[in-house]
C-alpha cells in the first residue's frame, strides 16, 4: 500500500529534473553569494574602527547594505552600496544622530571613528546579487575602556577589635571603565578571600553605575571582624579590568591602616635617659622616666612618687612622659606609673615602679694644702677623703704612676726624687662617667745634691798642656742651689730635660801645668748648704810641639857659633887677603922669632885665644899685630 502523498512525489520528479537540464543548459547562471566578515571586532573606547564586508565570487551588480540592531530588535539601516561595473555608488541613511557620523569606504566597509561605548552593537551586512540570491552576516563590535585610578576610602573612626560583628572597613572605587571592572582586596599583600554573603567574620558588597558617558564604575565595601594583630596590618584594594585580544590589567590603589580600639594588657616603665647597666643617673642630668601601655588608643598615664607609703601625683597625660631636670639626690626614690585604661581586664596590671637611683661624688679633702713641704729624709702621711654615692674607690697616682688604692698615702725616707704632684683620684665603679681628683706638690727641703761628669783623659793616658777640656757640674734641692766655678767662664745652671729638678752648668778651658797642680771645682749651694767638686788632671807633659823647637833653636845657635871661629881661625893661619903684618915700633928685627912663639908649642893657639887684648899689650913694647 502506498503512502498518502506518494502520487504528489511522483509528480514533483519530472519539474525538478527539467530544472537542473535548464540550468545546465545555461553556463551563465550565477552562483551563490557569500560573504566574508569577521564575528568580533574589538577596539579600545576612542580608537577608530573598520567593520568589512566582502561578497565572494565575481558579481557584476549587487546592492550592499548595513543594519545596525538595536535593543528594541530592530534593524535601522545605516547604508547601502550599488555596485555598478567596477564602481561602488555609496548612500548613507541614518547616522542615528553618532558623531563623527558612520562612513562607508571604497570597499564597501563600515568605518566608525573615535568608537564609544554605546557602539557595542551587533552590525549586519546584507548584499542581494539579484539570482545569486541574498547574504547576510553580523559583526559584534565590543568597545573597552580602561578604568581610571583606583580609589580607596578608609573608615577613619576608631573600630574596636571587642565587637563580635563584621565592621565597615573601607570603600573601594574604579570609575569610567568598559566592561565593568572587578575588585579585589588584600591585607599586608595577601589576597583576601571574602564572600558577598553577609556574615560574621566578613564580607564585600558591590555596586555597579553606569555613567552618562556609558562607562561603568564599580564601588566595592568590605566588612571585617577585626584582631589587635590588625592595628599594624596595611590594606588596599585592586580593579581588575579587561582588555582586547583576552589581555588584563591592573590598578592598585594606595595602602592603609586603621586605628584600633583595644585594651591595655601589658605596662612597660623604665628610665628612657642615659643611665649605667646598675640603673643610677649622675647628679645633674636630665632624666626621663618613660611609661607604655598596649592599649590604643593612647590611655591616660598618671605618673606618681611613692614617699611614706603614699602617692603623690607628679603629671598625667596622654604621652606617659616625666621629666626631672638636673635632678639631685634628695630624688633618689621610687617612682611609678598608672595606666588608666577601663577596658582593661581585671587581671591586667596597670600600674609599674622603679627605683630612681642618683649617683654624687662630692669634692675631695685633703690633709694637706696644695704645696708640702718636707725636709730630706724625713717621713709623712696624706689622707684623701671623699663622700659620694655609691661607694667611691680612691687611688693615688705620681706622674701618671700608681703608688696605690685607698684614702691615705705613706710617705717615709723622702728623697729629692720624691718631689713633685701628686694626685688623688675618686671614681664610681658602677658610674663610669663620674669621677674627682684632688693633688698637692712636694717640696722636698735640703743640702743640695751635686754630681759631676768624670774626665775622660787622652787615649795616652795623660794630659798634655793646652788640651781644650768641657767640665760639667749638675746639682738639685730645695731651695734650688746656685752653682759657681772656681775659674770664670761657667755656663749659667739651666734646666736638664727629662730630669726634674736637675739643674747644670759647663765651663770650657785648656789644661796647664798650674790645673794639674791646683785643680779647679764647681760647689752648689742654698741655705741649707754647700757642696764642692774638685776635678784633677794628674800629670800634665809640655806640648811635644814647643820642646822640639827649643832644641832646633839651640842647635841652630850652636852650629853658627862654630862656623864663625873656624872661619876666623882659617883667616889667621892663612892670612887673608886685605890682611897685612905690620912690625911696630920696638919690635925685633926680621928673622928673630918672636917671644911668643918660643914660649909656647901652639902659637895659633895662643894668639887665637889672647885676641886684641894681648896684641895691645904688645904693642905698646914694639910687637906685630895683624890688621883686615
Amino acid at each position: 500500500m502506498e503512502p498518502p502523498d506518494a502520487p504528489a512525489r511522483t509528480r514533483g520528479a519530472p519539474r525538478l529534473l527539467l530544472l537542473a537540464v535548464l540550468l545546465a543548459a545555461h553556463p551563465d547562471a550565477q552562483a551563490e553569494v557569500h560573504l566574508s566578515v569577521p564575528p568580533l571586532v574589538e577596539v579600545m573606547r576612542g580608537k577608530s574602527v573598520i567593520l568589512n564586508c566582502t561578497p565572494t565570487g565575481a558579481h557584476d551588480h549587487y546592492v550592499l547594505e548595513w543594519f545596525l540592531t538595536d535593543r528594541s530588535g530592530a534593524r535601522p539601516r545605516l547604508a547601502s552600496a550599488e555596485m555598478q561595473g567596477s564602481e561602488l555608488q555609496v548612500t548613507m541613511h541614518d547616522t542615528r544622530g553618532r558623531s563623527p557620523p558612520y562612513q562607508l569606504d571604497s570597499q564597501g566597509s563600515l568605518v566608525l571613528a573615535e568608537a564609544q561605548v554605546g557602539d557595542e552593537r551587533d552590525y549586519v551586512c546584507v548584499v542581494r546579487a539579484g539570482a545569486a540570491g541574498t547574504a547576510e552576516a553580523t559583526a559584534r563590535l565590543n568597545v573597552f575602556a580602561k578604568p581610571e585610578a583606583t580609589e580607596v576610602s578608609p573608615n577613619k573612626g576608631t573600630l574596636s577589635v571587642m565587637e563580635d560583628s563584621a565592621q565597615e572597613i573601607a570603600t573601594c572605587n574604579s570609575r569610567n571603565g568598559n566592561p565593568v571592572p572587578k575588585i579585589t582586596w588584600y591585607r599586608n599583600g595577601q589576597r583576601l578571600e571574602v564572600p558577598v554573603e553577609m556574615n560574621p567574620k566578613g564580607y564585600m558588597t558591590s555596586r555597579t553605575v553606569r555613567e552618562a558617558s556609558g562607562l561603568l564604575s564599580l564601588t566595592s565595601t568590605l566588612y571585617l571582624r577585626l584582631r589587635k594583630d590588625d592595628r599594624d596590618a596595611s590594606f588596599h584594594c585592586a580593579a581588575h579590568y579587561s582588555l582586547p585580544k583576552g589581555r588584563h590589567g591592573r590598578l592598585d590603589s594606595p595602602t592603609f591602616h586603621l586605628t584600633l580600639h583595644y585594651p591595655t594588657e601589658h605596662v612597660q616603665f623604665w628610665l628612657g635617659s642615659p643611665s649605667t647597666p646598675a640603673g643610677w643617673v649622675r647628679e645633674g642630668d636630665t632624666v626621663q622616666l618613660l611609661c607604655r601601655g598596649d592599649g590604643s588608643p593612647s590611655p591616660e598615664y598618671t605618673l606618681f612618687r611613692l614617699q611614706d607609703e603614699q602617692e603623690k601625683v607628679l603629671n598625667a597625660n596622654f604621652e606617659g612622659n616625666l621629666t626631672l631636670e638636673g635632678v639631685t639626690r634628695g630624688q633618689s626614690g621610687t617612682y611609678g606609673c598608672r595606666v588608666e585604661d577601663y577596658d582593661a581586664a581585671d587581671d591586667v596590671q596597670l600600674s609599674k615602679t622603679l627605683e630612681l637611683r642618683v649617683a654624687y661624688l662630692d669634692p675631695l679633702e685633703l690633709s694637706e694644702g696644695k704645696v708640702l713641704s718636707l725636709p730630706l729624709n724625713s717621713s709623712a702621711v696624706v689622707n684623701c677623703s671623699v663622700h659620694g654615692l655609691p661607694t667611691p674607690a680612691l687611688r693615688w697616682t705620681k706622674d701618671s704612676t700608681p703608688l696605690g688604692d685607698g684614702p691615705m698615702l705613706s710617705l717615709s725616707s723622702i728623697t729629692f726624687d720624691s718631689n713633685g704632684t701628686y694626685i688623688c683620684e675618686a671614681s664610681l665603679p658602677t658610674v663610669p662617667v663620674l669621677s674627682r681628683t684632688q693633688n698637692f706638690t712636694l717640696l722636698v727641703q735640703g743640702l743640695p745634691e751635686l754630681r759631676a761628669a768624670e774626665i775622660e783623659p787622652k787615649a795616652d793616658g795623660s794630659w798634655r798642656e793646652g788640651d781644650e777640656v768641657t767640665l760639667i757640674c749638675s746639682t738639685r734641692g730645695h731651695p734650688e742651689p746656685k752653682l759657681s766655678w772656681s775659674q770664670l767662664g761657667g755656663s749659667p745652671a739651666e734646666p736638664i730635660p727629662g730630669r726634674q729638678g736637675w739643674v747644670s752648668s759647663s765651663l770650657t778651658l785648656k789644661v796647664t801645668s798650674a790645673l794639674s797642680r791646683d785643680g779647679i771645682s764647681c760647689e752648689a749651694s742654698n741655705p741649707h748648704g754647700n757642696k764642692r767638686h774638685v776635678f784633677h788632671f794628674g800629670t800634665v807633659s809640655p806640648q811635644t810641639s814647643q820642646a822640639g823647637v827649643a832644641v832646633m833653636a839651640v842647635a841652630v845657635s850652636v852650629g853658627l857659633l862654630l862656623l864663625v871661629v873656624a872661619v876666623f881661625y882659617c883667616m889667621r893661619r892663612k892670612g887673608g887677603p886685605g890682611c897685612r903684618r905690620r912690625r911696630e915700633k920696638g919690635a925685633p928685627p926680621p928673622g928673630e922669632p918672636e917671644l911668643s912663639h918660643s914660649g909656647s908649642e901652639r902659637p895659633e893657639q895662643t894668639g887665637l885665644l889672647m885676641g886684641g887684648a894681648s896684641g895691645g899689650a904688645r904693642g905698646g913694647s914694639g910687637g906685630f899685630r895683624d890688621e883686615c
